[in-house]
């Protein structure tokens, strides 16, 4: 009885929790969306990288294992290089992990990287 019960209250509080906050949503757009003047947010790509690329490149872009260093990758490869290589992939890293205009965001700011 006592694990019915659990089920219960915990199933309970999935369907609730899922049901959001309230009406706060319409307080605040998502970070992503344009604002009110029209211009895009931006990308932070730092952040993209940070939850894409360190558990393969290492967790300060030092490379590891197989993995190449991406802390100095612009001067090996240009922008629209390191784009390719996220759109294509290469070697043991698959194509597409990040997409549009993160992946644009990411090459941009790995070209910087010297």
């Amino acid at each position: 009885m006592k694990k019915q019960l659990m089920a219960l209250l915990f199933g309970s509080a999935l369907v609730l929790g899922a049901c959001g906050g309230g009406g706060d949503e319409a307080a605040e757009p998502p970070a992503d969306s344009p604002d009110s003047s029209g211009s895009e947010t931006s990308i932070d790509p730092e952040q993209v990288v940070q939850q894409n690329c360190i558990s393969c490149h290492g967790e300060n872009l030092e490379g590891a294992g197989n993995f190449p260093a991406l802390n100095n990758v612009g001067s090996r490869l240009s922008e629209e290089e390191i784009r390719g290589v996220i759109d294509n992939g290469q070697g043991a890293m698959p194509p597409d992990i990040i997409e549009g205009e993160e992946a644009d965001a990411v090459a941009k700011w790995l070209s910087e990287k010297k």
